[in-house]
């Protein structure tokens, strides 16, 4: 049965990839709000509005549970929908909390009060409306004492992808990683805030070098998606059919979107 996947754009793919080939039996929709990308320089109120839209889209699509594949909207919006707006039945969760887990070495659903932790300079690399949320922040103090964050807003880079530059988001990849580094020059690991990244994962760890260990999402959103879903087997939704939707055209998407993950992706408009 159908669980939804929302990204602003072609980000969440990445987390849709992994997700997909951890629970092949699930359909996935995945929506991609192409036109209106990138969030990561609008308002938190747009940042709400856009995402309730496209959850309410795929809630039509039959998928119950919803994940938020972007850190912008994780970090804008989904306190608020959780606080204010998802009705009884449904469930929309973000990416940050898996990443926070597996940084602090916790375990999913170990609320014991925070504590030190073996990493003390974490680099975060995100969009600039999270950074300014500092919804990171604010969830790893849950969790853990002691550690020092150097948040770096990394604009350009979302938009670089979308247009399919790969040889200017490199660039600016390395540009926002010495930026960081004037700041905190020995970082010991680095978290890509934003699912979008993970296409440039090999350009921040070269520019970071290989001292630096690298947290990217995908991987570990799929861990706890898998682990929810044996849990919680009812917000697996009515929807059959996976499928690729988006805002933008779906021709220039779809071909933006085969060129990033190497192998063919079909949208069609939402």
């Amino acid at each position: 049965m159908a669980v939804g996947i929302f990204d602003s754009g072609l980000g969440g793919l990445t987390v849709l990839d992994a997700v997909a080939r951890r629970l092949p039996q699930v359909p996935f929709v995945y929506f991609g709000d192409n036109k209106h990308a990138p969030y990561g320089v609008r308002t938190a109120d747009d940042i709400f509005d856009l995402t309730c839209q496209a959850t309410e889209r795929l809630w039509a699509e039959g998928c119950d549970l919803v994940i938020l594949a972007c850190n912008t909207a994780s970090a804008a919006a989904l306190k608020r929908m959780q606080d204010t707006w998802i009705p009884p039945g449904k469930r929309v969760l973000g990416v940050f909390v898996p990443l926070i887990e597996a940084l602090t070495e916790r375990q999913w659903g170990d609320n014991s009060p925070p504590r030190e932790v073996a990493v003390k300079h974490v680099a975060l690399f995100a969009t600039p409306a999270t950074v300014a949320s500092r919804a990171f922040q604010r969830e790893l103090a849950f969790r853990a004492i002691g550690v020092d964050v150097e948040a770096q807003p990394c604009a350009g880079v979302v938009d670089a992808i979308e247009q399919g530059d790969e040889i200017l988001a490199e660039a600016l990849v390395r540009s926002h990683v010495e930026a960081l580094k004037r700041r905190m020059p020995h970082p010991e690991a680095a978290v890509l805030g934003c699912t979008h990244y993970p296409l440039m994962e090999k350009a921040f760890q070269d520019a970071l070098g290989a001292g630096v260990k690298v947290y990217s999402q995908a991987n570990l959103v799929a861990e706890s998606l898998t682990d929810y879903l044996t849990r919680r087997p009812e917000f697996h939704g009515p929807g059959q059919v996976s499928k690729f939707l988006t805002t933008g055209d779906p021709s220039n998407v779809s071909s933006k979107a085969t060129q990033f993950l190497r192998r063919k992706i079909s949208f069609q408009a939402a």
